[in-house]
């Protein structure tokens, strides 16, 4: 018999109990078989709603569900249950701003729904603040002709020079010099990508409040990146995609995606950290005590922040690794202390084993 819980979906500032009814979307009973008899409607399948479950002033989106291991799942039944995730979020937000749960958030009842809101409350509280009015719009840039734009990079000098170097080598022109080549002609095909990327990003940023780049899918794509703006500048957004299209001409095709719910930016997860990681994160900080305030671990943060910026000190080995270590060493402490001080009227809380075991439950945006 499979066990059944709640399935989350994201969550909105409310305090009332609301039903969202989802007719028009995939039931998950028609992705995966729910087993459990007693959680069968009558007529034999789960209910097709998400309802909310209210902690303090916020509420978490859910709907029943049979609890079910994402890991191994078939990839077209995980892409099925992606697309009735992201559907269910885009109604909620019609009506509220809403933070997404990360895909596959299940609890085992309405009170550990209650507890993650607990745990994640100061975190939520300022993400929501944050995100108040904000959309994502995703914007995918692609090689109109990839061939020509081939063609073009390999005529430039640099690869030429080589090409006509190698034409000239005693015993001919050998496989590693093809893959001489090939390598320049790649390097020099990402540089120019790089370039159209940075100049259409330079200006879009100028509507945008932030931006982060995704992984480009194959060569002809140039840029894969989702852009965070308040929904009142979408219409300047889009205006200025359409400029940037017409500048590129027939080299470049744009495609938009949104508005969409920040996704790539505030997306939540549910995590039980080990006590190992925090404490790794209090020695690249430099805090020894068991007892820290906030003051204390955002004191650490820009003391170091000025020490191993990168841009500050460019010719130091291994800065950047330095920089990001410390970068996420502060997420790490930051997430943990607000999971166990709920209250502002305590300033600070306890790093040591005895309290971890307490509060071993991030709730946190994914990285």
């Amino acid at each position: 018999m499979s066990e059944t819980g709640k399935y989350i979906y994201g969550i909105i500032k409310s305090n009332t109990e609301e039903i969202f009814d989802l007719d028009e979307i995939v039931p998950l009973d028609d992705i995966y078989r729910l087993r459990n008899p007693a959680e069968v409607v009558e007529g034999g399948e789960i209910s097709n709603r998400a309802y909310t479950i209210s902690f303090q002033d916020i509420s978490a989106v859910v709907s029943d569900s049979e609890i079910v291991g994402y890991s191994h799942m078939p990839k077209d039944t995980l892409a099925r249950l992606l697309v009735r995730h992201q559907q269910v979020v885009e109604k909620v937000m019609t009506t509220h701003t809403i933070i997404p749960m990360r895909l596959g958030t299940f609890t085992d009842s309405d009170e550990q729904v209650r507890e993650i809101l607990a745990k994640g409350y100061r975190t939520i509280k300022d993400i929501l603040e944050r995100s108040e009015n904000c959309i994502e719009i995703d914007v995918v840039a692609t090689l109109s002709d990839f061939n020509s734009f081939l063609q073009e990079v390999s005529e430039e000098k640099e690869i030429e020079r080589l090409k006509q170097s190698l034409s000239s080598k005693k015993g001919g022109v050998t496989v590693d010099d093809q893959m001489r080549v090939g390598v320049l002609v790649k390097k020099c095909l990402d540089k120019k990508k790089s370039e159209f990327a940075d100049q259409i990003q330079t200006v879009l940023n100028e509507i945008a409040d932030g931006f982060k780049a995704h992984d480009l899918m194959d060569d002809k794509m140039v840029l894969n990146t989702a852009f965070l703006l308040d929904q009142s500048r979408q219409k300047d957004f889009e205006r200025k995609v359409e400029e940037t299209n017409n500048k590129f001409e027939e080299k470049l095709n744009f495609r938009c995606v949104g508005p969409l719910p920040p996704y790539s930016f505030y997306t939540l997860e549910v995590k039980r950290p080990q006590f190992e990681e925090v404490n790794w994160a209090k020695e690249k900080l430099g805090l020894k005590d068991d007892f820290i305030t906030a003051g204390e671990i955002k004191k650490a943060h820009r003391r170091l922040a000025l020490a191993c910026h990168p841009d500050k000190n460019p010719d130091t080995p291994g800065i950047e690794e330095k920089f990001d270590d410390m970068t996420r060493a502060y997420k790490i402490l930051l997430d943990y202390y607000r999971a166990s001080n709920q209250t502002e009227e305590v300033d600070g809380c306890y790093f040591d084993e005895e309290a971890f075991e307490k509060n071993a439950m991030l709730v946190t945006t994914m990285e």
